[in-house]
């Protein structure tokens, strides 16, 4: 989404609340969705569009684990491995996701910045696992086949 295109929809957004700065957390969400991070840039821009401070803006994306300021792959792949799934099988899982993606075991973006795959805690669905979150979509009973199709799609969709 082009800046434009986020401040256009932060408007619609702000007929919501009562006060400009209570739009924050939705106005950095907004800001973050196309590329997965926020800028300094972004953090300015929502800061002067909501007419804050920009280190309580700054503070607010410290403190959020939802928002980046590191770019990521157009895919972001967050995979579950709290207990409850990783009793599913989730923490192998992971690990073999991130082989076949000629990833280290902790993770890290793909060299094509197609895919980054990071461990998360808790995705709520523990009797779902393996569980993933891809740009805030759930995707749940996971196996490698499931995800290897999924990963081919998401490779088609990027040349579109």
């Amino acid at each position: 989404m082009a800046a434009q295109d986020w401040r256009q929809a932060l408007q619609t957004v702000l007929q919501k609340y009562p006060r400009k700065e209570s739009a924050v957390l939705e106005a950095l969400y907004l800001a973050q969705r196309d590329k997965n991070y926020l800028s300094d840039a972004d953090i300015r821009a929502v800061a002067e569009v909501l007419e804050m401070p920009v280190t309580e803006v700054e503070a607010l994306v410290g403190f959020y684990s939802l928002f980046r300021r590191q770019p990521t792959g157009k895919y972001l792949i967050q995979v579950c491995t709290d207990l409850p799934c990783a009793l599913r099988g989730a923490e192998a899982f992971y690990k073999r996701l991130c082989a076949r993606l000629g990833l280290p075991p902790e993770g890290g973006t793909t060299p094509d910045g197609l895919f980054t795959v990071e461990e998360v805690v808790c995705l709520a669905a523990c009797d779902r696992a393996p569980v993933a979150q891809i740009n805030l979509q759930y995707y749940e009973n996971l196996t490698d086949e499931a995800m290897d199709a999924l990963i081919a799609r998401l490779r088609e969709q990027a040349q579109e």
